[in-house]
C-alpha cells in the first residue's frame, strides 16, 4: 500500500499535512479500505483512529472513522463523525448514513427529520436514492409498511441500474404480501444487480416456488372442476 491508491479529491484534502504526515495519512486510509473489505473491523479502527490522530481536519479522515463506527454498528460515535465531515467540508453527500444512524438509535422522528432538510435537496441523484431507501426502512420500523411503499416510488424507480431502489421496493411488496408483484420487482433488481450485492436472485428463486404452489393450486382445483363437469352426464344430452 503507497497511499497512491486513493482518490485525487483524498489527495487534494491532504495537501493541508506535510508531505511526510500526508504520505502516511494516506497509506492508512488505504489500509482502512481494504480492512474493512475484508470485514476486519477492528484493524480498520485502528487504522482509521491513527489516521485521525494525525489529521484530526481532513474530512477524509474523519469520513474513514465514521464508516468504521457505521460497520460496527456504533451509531452515536459514526454520527458524530459524520457531522464532523459536514462542518469540515460542507458537504452533505453523508446524510443518508446520517438518517441510518439515528434510524440506528432508535430516533425515528429526528431520522425523517433530518431526511427532509434543505439539505437533501443538494444531494446527486445516486445520494438521493440512497436517502429513499434509508427513509422507506424508517417507515417500516415504525409498522408503517404502506408508508414505506409510497417513499420509495418515484421516477428513480424505473431507472437503468437502480436495482438497490428496485430489491427495496420488491422488499416492501413482499412484507405486505403482494407476492406477485414482487417477484416482478425482484426480477428486475436480479437483473440489474450484476455484482451480486444483493440476495436479489435467492428471492425470486423462493417467490417463484411459492408462485407457482399457488398456481398450481389452483389449476388442481380449476381441473377438478373440469373433471367433474364431464364426468356428468348431462340429462339433456342423449
Amino acid at each position: 500500500m503507497t497511499g497512491q491508491e486513493l482518490d485525487r479529491s483524498v489527495h487534494h484534502q491532504l495537501r493541508t499535512l506535510t508531505k511526510e504526515n500526508a504520505e502516511g495519512v494516506a497509506r492508512h486510509l488505504v489500509m482502512v479500505a481494504a480492512t474493512l473489505a475484508a470485514d476486519e473491523t477492528q484493524l480498520a479502527l485502528a487504522h482509521a483512529e491513527t489516521a485521525v490522530r494525525r489529521a484530526g481536519r481532513v474530512p477524509a479522515a474523519r469520513e474513514a472513522l465514521g464508516m468504521v463506527a457505521y460497520r460496527m454498528g456504533d451509531y452515536n460515535r459514526a454520527l458524530g463523525e459524520f457531522r464532523t465531515v459536514r462542518r469540515l467540508s460542507g458537504s452533505s453527500h453523508l446524510l443518508a448514513l446520517m438518517v441510518d444512524c439515528e434510524r440506528g438509535l432508535g430516533r425515528f422522528d429526528r431520522a425523517l427529520e433530518l431526511a427532509s432538510s434543505p439539505e437533501a435537496r443538494t444531494l446527486t441523484a445516486a445520494e438521493r436514492e440512497e436517502l429513499t431507501i434509508v427513509v422507506s426502512g424508517v417507515r417500516r420500523d415504525m409498522g408503517q409498511d404502506a408508508a414505506a411503499l409510497v417513499a420509495l416510488q418515484g421516477p428513480g424507480l424505473r431507472r437503468k441500474g437502480a436495482f438497490r431502489l428496485q430489491y427495496a421496493y420488491a422488499d416492501t411488496l413482499a412484507a405486505l404480501g403482494r407476492a406477485d408483484e414482487a417477484l416482478d420487482w425482484f426480477t428486475r433488481a436480479a437483473l440489474g444487480d450484476v455484482e451480486g450485492e444483493t440476495d436479489a436472485v435467492e428471492r425470486v428463486e423462493e417467490l417463484q416456488g411459492t408462485v407457482q404452489t399457488d398456481l398450481l393450486e389452483g389449476d388442481d382445483s380449476e381441473e377438478s372442476g373440469a373433471e367433474d363437469s364431464l364426468g356428468t352426464e348431462d340429462p339433456d344430452v342423449r
